[in-house]
């Protein structure tokens, strides 16, 4: 491969991450999360690299912060409670890919 077609193949990769993580981004701002949270580091409750770190290889991840938001939760990451988050808040959709994207982190 030369050296125009890898320079290609990078831009074409990079249109494509900055296209997924729009609406990932979307969902995490709209509905709030961002208010207490950030991707690298602590502010009201834990970052996102914190929270992927904590759930790394853990198959039920998906489900158990699933169930923390719609739920709320106090005492894993510190003594401030974290309000529920129901799906008028953020819908279902929305849940799965910002759960997916701070996964990711």
């Amino acid at each position: 491969m030369n050296k125009l077609n890898i320079l290609a193949a990078a831009l074409i990769a990079g249109t494509a991450l900055t296209a997924q993580a729009g609406p990932a981004e979307d969902a995490l701002n709209k509905s709030g999360c961002m208010a207490c949270h950030a991707k690298d580091k602590k502010l009201v409750g834990p970052s996102f690299q914190d929270i992927a770190a904590k759930y790394k290889g853990q198959g039920d991840a998906m489900a158990k912060l699933s169930e923390k938001v719609r739920k709320g939760g106090a005492g894993v990451w510190g003594p401030i409670p974290m309000p529920a988050n129901g799906p008028e808040k953020i819908n279902d959709a929305d849940l799965k890919l910002a759960i997916q994207t701070i996964l990711k982190s």
